[in-house]
């Protein structure tokens, strides 16, 4: 499967380092700022690419999915902070007849632990004496706080059914490797979920893993659907469907 690297920042150059161990071969990199920069989406250099996988930065996605879609190329997009445009690129989706995987986050881990999140929100929604928590904490040079995992986490629970305020909060310091951790807090005890990714592997895999997934399928998925997780409205009242 031919697969081309929108962005080419340290997960664009690990998805592609791990590329072959996914029987995947890397057509070229979109990325002005890298030396391996191969031109704009609309280049014919990019027939035959099977899916783009883009980690870049916000204001990207949206001007180069509509593009790449319009080639037929497939999406895999683990790039934050552009929610704004969603609507219209499901349009884009859509009318291209291609299939789109996106995530905050691809580490299988992080989408088992939402499921996780959402189950145990679920459970604490009619303990009125229980508030929830969500803290998460990255190195310094991460740009988006919170996390677009932290996001997914709390909308995950207000999904379920908790009806109380999360409180989130966030912890931008040194080096520290993406933490995520989920509590609820009664009268005499506290219950708390953590999740912390020790490396990027973890959503390089995950991202190659969603790529080979979406090739030949159409519409707009999350790793939800790669796994083969129920929605999140099937952990409502505590039991999964």
């Amino acid at each position: 499967m031919n697969i081309l690297l929108v962005g080419h920042g340290k997960m664009g150059r690990l998805v592609g380092e791990l590329a072959g161990h996914y029987d995947c071969t890397v057509a070229g990199v979109i990325d002005p700022a890298s030396p391996l920069h191969g031109g704009g989406p609309d280049d014919d250099r990019w027939t035959g690419v099977d899916v783009a996988i883009d980690f870049s930065i916000p204001d990207m996605v949206p001007a180069n999915l509509p593009a790449l879609a319009r080639r037929g190329i497939s999406m895999v997009v683990g790039t934050t902070g552009w929610a704004r445009h969603e609507a219209a690129m499901r349009d884009v989706i859509a009318g291209a007849g291609v299939g789109i995987v996106v995530a905050p986050n691809f580490s299988t881990g992080v989408v088992l632990f939402e499921a996780l999140a959402a189950h145990a929100a679920a459970l604490f929604a009619a303990q009125n004496d229980f508030g929830a928590f969500l803290h998460e904490a990255h190195h310094a040079a991460k740009k988006d706080a919170p996390s677009g995992t932290a996001l997914l986490l709390k909308g995950a629970m207000e999904q379920a059914g908790f009806p109380r305020p999360i409180d989130l909060s966030s912890t931008r310091a040194g080096f520290i490797p993406g933490t995520h951790t989920i509590g609820f807090d009664g009268p005499a005890e506290t219950i708390t979920l953590t999740h912390a990714a020790r490396d990027r592997t973890a959503f390089a895999r995950g991202a190659l893993t969603a790529a080979r997934w979406v090739q030949g399928r159409r519409g707009w998925f999350t790793m939800r659907d790669v796994l083969g997780l129920p929605s999140q409205a099937g952990w409502a009242g505590g039991k999964p469907i």
